[in-house]
């Protein structure tokens, strides 16, 4: 039975007596504002919630398919935002002050039911739901709130220390070369006379490493920087790639030479001539395999893929050097970031840092594969993009 009216009340009630004098009440109450669909059952009442948004639940808690306490999960499952006043006889008074510390917001005793009592006890129940849900919602973006703003405390301290860690690291990094400077020059100022020519070009030759060194560093960290800030953009240029990659090989060479390196190339695939950024593809081969040369044991092998695909390009180098040790990988990219077994071996932690941004400014990815004195491969995977 329905009776049409704007405040949705859903009526869940097998005593049909109990029904209509519910039903009587309301329409006693001449206030023109209740629409009052009645079901007997829990099954059917779930299913009318699923159809139907309803105001308030009036809810028997003896049902021929659900007993006492049982109805209240799923109705609040099915419906959490409505407001639910359960129904009980005399003697379940203790029943139903259970149920409202469950979820429910009033009941009433069949018995003591009025045109009034009804109509306040609707009325309240579904002020307190909209208060309690205004009141959730509230704790909901707060909780939200505090937890954006912890985010953003945790990575601003995470900014000022890397800060602190990269400006620490980059004083020492420059603070080598320059102490090299200014040993040579002391050297050559105060034992110019006594210092033969030879002794003299080999300090000469000192500052102008040292020199080569620094700025090479200031280099690095200014492409870092300007990777940071978006401002590391693509000029893109054809190349073809095998010629290129066999001339970063042929720079290298001297490097592999004096460890007695065996560096490989090889090229496979279907190589389309494409569109890269020249120096920023330095940047990426040049430090891929100085790593892989610097950290492989002498007498050994580095081996260069160029393999060419479809719709992309991939650059793999592998080496079977020391390794990485797992625990370091996932922090392998970070500037000034050197695995724990390095040991004396030089290097300033920019290298994979500045090939992943040079990577990402290619709009490709690039992984590492790795393990303890095993041996380790990188492979860089750019998009194609056609002349």
């Amino acid at each position: 039975m329905v009776v049409s009216y704007s405040v949705k009340i859903l009526l869940i009630e097998d005593n049909l007596a109990s029904a209509r004098l519910l039903q009587e009440f309301l329409m006693q109450a001449q206030l023109q504002e209740f629409t009052l669909v009645h079901v007997k059952r829990l099954g059917e009442a779930l299913e009318e919630l699923s159809k139907c948004n309803y105001d308030v639940i009036l809810l028997d808690l003896t049902l021929p398919d659900s007993q006492g306490l049982s109805s209240l999960p799923p109705l609040i499952g099915q419906a959490p935002s409505v407001p639910i006043v359960v129904l009980t006889n005399t003697n379940d008074e203790k029943l139903a002050i259970e149920a409202v510390r469950q979820g429910a917001q009033d009941y009433l005793v069949k018995r003591q039911v009025n045109v009034d009592v009804l109509v306040r006890s609707l009325r309240y129940a579904i002020e307190r739901k909209q208060v309690l849900e205004s009141l959730r919602t509230v704790n909901e973006t707060l909780q939200i709130r505090v937890e954006e703003r912890t985010a953003e405390l945790v990575k601003a301290k995470e900014i000022n220390q890397f800060k602190s860690e990269f400006v620490s690291m980059l004083s020492h990094d420059i603070r080598n070369p320059l102490n090299t400077i200014l040993l040579a020059a002391g050297l050559l100022e105060t034992h110019d006379e006594r210092l033969t020519k030879e002794k003299k070009l080999n300090h000469l030759e000192l500052i102008r490493s040292a020199i080569k060194n620094m700025a090479q560093l200031l280099d690095e960290v200014s492409l870092i920087g300007r990777a940071d800030s978006g401002k590391l953009l693509c000029d893109l240029i054809s190349l073809d790639l095998e010629a290129f990659c066999r001339q970063i090989v042929n720079e290298v060479q001297l490097t592999a030479n004096q460890k007695h390196l065996a560096l490989v190339f090889g090229s496979f695939g279907q190589l389309s001539e494409g569109l890269w950024d020249e120096s920023l593809l330095r940047h990426i081969l040049v430090n891929l395999l100085s790593n892989a040369i610097k950290y492989s044991l002498p007498g050994g092998m580095v081996r260069f893929e160029l393999i060419g695909q479809d719709k992309a390009v991939i650059f793999r180098v592998q080496d079977w050097g020391i390794g990485i040790p797992e625990e370091n990988q996932k922090r392998l990219f970070e500037p000034f970031h050197r695995a724990d077994n390095v040991g004396s071996i030089p290097g300033t932690g920019l290298g994979l840092a500045i090939a992943k941004k040079c990577v990402e400014a290619h709009g490709g990815t690039i992984v590492v594969n790795s393990q303890v004195t095993v041996g380790t491969t990188f492979t860089v995977t750019l998009p194609l993009l056609q002349v």
